[in-house]
Formats: C-alpha cells, structure tokens, sequence
C-alpha cells in the first residue's frame, strides 16, 4: 500500500478516532492521539489499578526501557542521552539550570525564541547578572548565522540557545549552521524542538547540539505531561547536572556527598507517570514506522496547500516567514476579533488556536499585528478538510463584517 494513499489515509484516519468529531488542524497545540497509543496509556492504566503503581511499573520495565531507545533512534542518539521530562519547557529548563553561569556572563538568543524560554532568560538575567544578547534575523525571517558568530567572537557566551520551529510561524530556523559555529567555538548549546519533533526528521549528530528538549503532545501525537531531553556525551562528560537533582538524578554517597548518575537520567526525577511513558515509546514507534521524511513531506504538502488557499481570501495577511516553511501557518485578519473567528470556527467543529502578542512580542510588533489565527495541519488530515475549514472562514468573517455595519 503507498504510503498516504486514499488506502493507507484512510487507515490512519480510522486508527485516529477524533478525525470522526472535527476538522483538526490545531496539531501545533496537542495533535489527535492514534489508537495504538491511547491503547499503551489506557493498558498501564489498568494495570496500576490491578496489582499497584510500584508493581505495574516493574512489571513494564521492557516498555519503558523502549522509551528511551525510541526516543534515541527519533534524534539518531544514544538510550543514555535521553531523559524524560514532564513537557518541553519542563526539559529545557531543567538544561537551562545545568549551565554553570557567572555573573557578567553572555547567552545568545534570537528574536523568534519561544515565550516561556525567553520569559526564563529574563529571569535568570535578573537572577544571576546575564548579559542577554539577541542575534540579528535574516531578511526572510529567521537568525542568521553570521549575526551569531559576530556575537560569538565579540562576546564568548556561556550558551546560544535558539528554538527551531517558533510556535507563531512557519518559520525553520537554521538550527545545523548555528551548531557547526557551537561546535566550533566550544559554546554549549541549546535547542528547542518542540514544535519540530514529529513533523520533521531530526538528528543530533547533524544539530551538534549539546541539549535538545521537545514534547510529545504536538506533531508526535503523544499524551499530554511527557516530554524528553537529550543531552550530548559532551554535556554529560563535563559532568554538567540540573538544579534540584533527586535520587533518580544522584547517588547519597555520603552525610555531606552525592554522585551524579552517569547519563541522561541525571536530569530526571524519580517519580513519573509510567502509563504516559508507554504511550510516549508508542507514539514515536507509530511515527518512525510511517517514517520522518514521509511525514514531512505530507505535512509539507498540506501546509502549502492550504497557504496558497489563504492567501487567495481578501482580507487575511498570511504571517510565515523563512525560504521553507513547515507545518504551521499563521494569518491575521485586520481589525477582526481573532477569539471571536477561532470560537466560530469551533462552533463548526474546526479545530485552531490564537497566538497573541504576549506569545511573540517581538515577532508581532515588527508587523504590527497583536493577533493571529494558527492552523497546524498533520499527515492525516485532508485536502477536503482544509477545503472545509477555509470554506467556513470565509462565512465566519463574512459574517463578522456584515454584524460590523
């Protein structure tokens, strides 16, 4: 069967019960759960409740185990370099917290860097007396490279850290070029993937990055409150280690003592909740037996499609930037009620989210939009339901305009 046939589309559709209840293009938010995962969660579940937390999760060592050798084949890493988080922001500010900053000291960013990673730079700019510098972008959106390296040289930073996917774009940032001057600097480096696992093939080796953190609930099509962090042997051999390390993190050796475990798990906590953990090794089996470069291309190709449909409405300012946009198209509507247009599309079972300016302050004021519309469309969705959705936009704002005179 060819991959995403009319076959094969609509086996995935029937594996996916919530493409029956609406039109999901909010994959950028939480994507639509496939059965074999609900299935994984819901069987932990049950077995906690017939023999005990403790005990169903001895009993489940195998899955669980598989977590960290699917996420590892996912990044082209290693078991050892993979630890469970909570969520994306749960790992990368467990990575934020490891490096051994001073006062005075310099982390590069860029303008396009995710809200809750660039409130964290704030915050630990006022705690301990960092210097937060923003590399320039390019004309066609995203940081460039060369604003890096200037950066780099003038002021020797501690960190760069830079999130691939921004959740208000379309936007691929050049993460591979910034980690080629990482590399060659001998700069930690961070980045966000949150928006990139399950929606794009990613390799570590290629990044070069020293940590990588991401979720499951996104293009991955995971449970919600499961994330994971790589972490580079770099990283690991520097014997770099998170704040507030538990006993899953360290070893009590002594009174006055502890040693670090060895690998990634140092940057984990001992409790989890272990039917998530199954569900999470099955969503990534689910997405590396479809295949990275196929879902990519697919998710592409909707995205493109759709883009192109938008940008034949009047009315609507298609906000992606970057030369090869991904899986997540923005738009505004001047002096349109964003909340209102995302309720009705709702109302007829469309499925959206809105960004607003407090969500990428910087990337909106440079186009002076304090709202937009986000549709984040994955492999099984159609070119019928985005037909649809685009088709019930159109009414939606018609309407607006009609109930405005």
């Amino acid at each position: 069967m060819t991959l995403f046939s009319s076959e094969h589309l609509a086996r995935l559709r029937a594996e996916t019960p919530g493409t029956a209840n609406n039109i999901h293009l909010n994959n950028a938010g939480a994507a639509l759960m496939p059965l074999p995962v609900i299935k994984a969660i819901k069987e932990h579940i049950e077995l906690e409740a017939q023999i005990g937390g403790y005990e169903a999760a001895a009993a489940s060592q195998a899955t669980i185990q598989s977590f960290y050798s699917q996420a590892a084949a996912l990044l082209n890493a290693k078991p050892q370099q993979i630890a469970y988080a909570s969520s994306a922001t749960d790992a990368y500010n467990r990575a934020l917290s490891a490096v051994p900053f001073e006062a005075g000291e310099v982390l590069i960013t860029s303008d396009d860097d995710y809200v809750s990673n660039q409130l964290a730079f704030l915050q630990i700019q006022k705690r301990w007396g960092l210097k937060i510098l923003r590399a320039a972008s390019k004309p066609e959106g995203g940081v460039d490279p060369a604003s890096v390296e200037q950066l780099i040289k003038q002021y020797h930073p501690k960190l760069v850290a830079l999130t691939q996917v921004p959740t208000n774009s379309g936007l691929v940032q050049d993460v591979e070029a910034v980690g080629q001057l990482c590399e060659q600097y001998g700069i930690l480096y961070l980045v966000d993937a949150c928006q990139a696992a399950g929606q794009l093939p990613l390799d570590v080796q290629a990044i070069r990055c020293d940590f990588l953190s991401a979720t499951f609930r996104k293009f991955l099509r995971g449970p919600r409150g499961a994330g994971f962090l790589y972490v580079s042997e770099n990283a690991l051999d520097k014997g770099i280690e998170p704040l507030f390390i538990d006993m899953q993190g360290a070893n009590w050796t002594s009174p006055n003592a502890y040693s670090l475990q060895p690998d990634a798990r140092r940057f984990e906590q001992w409790e989890k909740p272990y039917a998530l953990v199954s569900g999470a090794a099955a969503c990534i089996a689910y997405a590396l037996d479809l295949g990275l470069p196929a879902i990519s291309a697919r998710v592409k190709q909707l995205s493109a499609y759709c883009t192109q449909k938008l940008h034949e409405i009047p009315g609507i300012q298609v906000l992606d930037q970057g030369p090869d946009p991904c899986g997540i198209i923005t738009f505004h509507i001047k002096e349109k009620n964003g909340e209102a247009i995302k309720n009705a599309l709702q109302q007829r079972g469309v499925n959206s989210s809105l960004t607003r300016r407090s969500s990428a302050l910087i990337a909106f004021d440079k186009i002076n939009v304090d709202w937009a519309l986000r549709f984040s469309p994955h492999y099984y969705n159609t070119h019928e339901e985005i037909d649809q959705a685009l088709q019930f936009l159109k009414e939606t704002i018609t309407a607006a305009s009609t109930n405005e005179r």
